[in-house]
């Protein structure tokens, strides 16, 4: 086993050094799915072609995600005599200035550096950046830093160092070090993965699964899917040591369609592996042998629930099945079965390396460790976070994502998918972990954080996620198939002005009974954003109902839109050239007013008015809409 391994660390290091340690240029390029939305693929060609067309050598290394989606694409050089330097933003020009002002001339361009202020201008060191500084990277520690495709970056790192050190240890001690260092499921449940690994270990029978979770389906979520497509191999590395951990013999990979990429790289991982000798039959002459596949699911939110991807796996319709048996004494195909979230067992091989111990004291004392979010919505700096678990909101959203942009108030952050809850500012200070979200009236779940400013209309905000819930019910269960459509039914009255005081009381009832009647964690936490959005913005609530309007002028039914005439310039026509139903005309005085009855409340004159005129208003209720007549042709 020794010899083996370290012939692939062997390689690995030599690689690395003659990287670091050479004379030519490393150009990282961030080509997870946000750097490729973002057009990493033609700032990608363009570096080539600038260094072909200047003969200059250099590395160009394709990575993944950094966390700093919001400055995709993102390219750091290492370039001989200089610090490593980030660059946000970077297009195709931007590329072939830096070829030629940086790589060929000397000069960084200082005007490009991710974090770089007038009032300095020392160049910006990683922990200079609040992402880095606040946080504390344990599962993404590698992501963005790699070549997700090259397994020997990987091994270079410290990769596939914890599983010959657990392949060294009985399986026992391995559950015992999980157990200690406290890991709860980082998909939403939190339950213990040490306890699990126990259960499934003393489960009768020879054939055991391990399956990785990756069906993330959450609006806004996407941190399984950048740990999959930014660093494959450390999910494989987790998943064998659990593997062997438990006994099992066979494993798979449960990623959703939509994700091509992750699929891709975790299937090219998977292959490696087996070539290195880390997967497949005798791991490193131990004995143990494993297995390892990807299954690609059809995209139904539901089977994020174990039981539900269990009968997907089988071929069967995705529904929850009653429980107990749970997976871990009868899973699939009736054999016990693990199913650890993605970030679960990315988290295993740094708790072998470093301890449980290590571990626990990360964290708090309920909920151990680190937590993932993808932060979205109305944030300077959206993107992925992980940090220690008791960090509070604040830090989170106004420390780490820089707060919300253009000078808006903060509002309320929605926690833990389309399931999770609506907490206002009030709620700022509460720690990030299971046990006080819960408290709150959030959840964890998987990690997805949706915050939402002033112009954010809670009635809507609720009525979008039960709209993605609801869609997504498999049907089984009457509470969740009817109740949630009865739920959406009244939701939607609200927002068009026709709710009434009775639809209030109906909100709550419909909304217990649908918690306490359905199977699964869909059902029941579906009206989650519901009874929280209720509960601390009772008021919208009200004003939609008894003065059918919104406060946040965001449901169109109660809203209209005109146009300000003493900020209206003359002869401007941006307003006009934009309106597909032609509802904005021009009045006597040459400036623009709307014609309440065409205007289809699309809101593109708010765009494309100028931002020095800011003439296009927005008001609710329809009535305080100035009216003016058009001219007569």
């Amino acid at each position: 086993m020794k010899t083996r391994f370290e012939a692939i660390l062997q390689e690995a290091r030599k690689r690395r050094t003659e990287r670091k340690e050479g004379a030519i240029p490393n150009i990282y390029i961030g080509m997870a799915t946000c750097g490729l939305a973002s057009g990493a693929e033609a700032t990608r060609a363009a570096f080539e072609e600038t260094l072909s067309e200047r003969s200059i050598e250099a590395h160009i290394i394709p990575v993944g995600c950094l966390g700093h989606c919001y400055a995709e694409p993102l390219v750091v050089i290492e370039n001989p005599g200089f610090p490593p330097i980030y660059y946000h933003n970077v297009t195709p020009g931007k590329a072939r200035a830096l070829v030629r002002n940086f790589l060929e001339e000397g000069d960084p361009l200082f005007e490009f550096v991710l974090g770089a202020t007038e009032e300095n201008d020392l160049i910006p060191t990683v922990m200079d950046f609040p992402r880095f500084h606040l946080e504390k990277r344990v599962v993404m520690e590698k992501c963005g830093i790699i070549d997700p495709e090259d397994i020997h970056q990987y091994v270079a790192e410290g990769g596939y160092e914890s599983l010959v050190k657990a392949l060294r240890m009985p399986p026992s001690e391995v559950v015992k070090e999980v157990v200690e260092s406290g890991l709860r499921g980082r998909g939403g449940a939190g339950f213990p993965t040490g306890k699990k690994w126990e259960l499934a270990g003393k489960a009768a029978g020879e054939e055991k699964t391990v399956i990785c979770n990756g069906d993330e389906g959450d609006p806004g979520a996407y941190m399984d899917r950048t740990i999959l497509e930014s660093n494959p191999h450390q999910v494989l590395e987790g998943m064998a040591i659990c593997a062997y951990a438990v006994g099992a013999r066979r494993a798979l990979v449960y990623v959703r369609s939509e994700y091509p990429l992750a699929v891709k790289m975790m299937t090219k991982a998977i292959e490696q592996a087996r070539d290195a000798g880390l997967l497949g039959n005798d791991i490193l002459g131990t004995g143990f042998s494993l297995d390892v596949s990807v299954f690609q699911g059809s995209g139904a939110f539901v089977c994020g629930e174990e039981t539900a991807l269990i009968q997907s796996v089988e071929g069967k319709r995705g529904m929850p099945q009653f429980r107990p048996p749970y997976p871990v004494e009868q899973g699939l195909w009736d054999h016990p079965t693990v199913i650890n979230n993605v970030k679960t067992l990315a988290a295993v091989p740094a708790i072998l390396d470093k301890g449980g111990r290590w571990y626990r004291e990360i964290g708090t004392e309920g909920s151990p460790g680190t937590a993932i979010f993808s932060v979205v919505g109305k944030v300077v700096h959206p993107g992925l976070v992980e940090i220690p678990m008791g960090t509070t909101l604040r830090a989170l959203i106004f420390d780490i994502c820089g707060g919300i942009p253009k000078g808006k108030k903060f509002k309320a952050v929605q926690i833990g998918g389309p399931s999770g809850g609506c907490l206002p500012e009030s709620f700022l200070y509460t720690p990030v972990d299971f046990d006080s979200l819960t408290r709150a009236g959030a959840m964890m779940g998987s990690g997805g954080m949706v915050v939402m400013d002033e112009e954010s209309c809670m009635v809507n905000v609720a009525r979008y996620f039960l709209d993605f819930t609801q869609k997504e019910s498999c049907g089984k269960c009457t509470f969740c198939r009817i109740g949630t459509r009865h739920l959406l039914n009244v939701l939607d009255r609200l927002t068009r002005g026709e709710g009434k005081e009775e639809d209030l009381e109906l909100l709550e009832v419909l909304s217990e009974d649908i918690k306490n009647g359905s199977l699964c964690g869909l059902g029941k936490t579906a009206p989650n954003p519901v009874l929280t959005s209720l509960r601390y913005f009772r008021d919208e609530y009200e004003a939609h109902v008894r003065d059918k309007c919104c406060p946040a002028k965001m449901c169109r039914p109660l809203t209209a839109f005109y146009i300000d005439l003493e900020k209206c310039a003359r002869g401007c026509d941006a307003c006009v050239g934009c309106c597909p139903v032609e509802a904005i005309f021009t009045t006597k005085g040459r400036k623009k007013a709307v014609d309440q009855s065409l205007c289809v409340k699309c809101g593109e004159c708010v765009a494309a008015c100028p931002a020095e005129y800011d003439a296009v208003k927005r008001v609710s209720p329809p009535e305080l809409a100035p009216v003016i007549e058009r001219p007569r042709e």
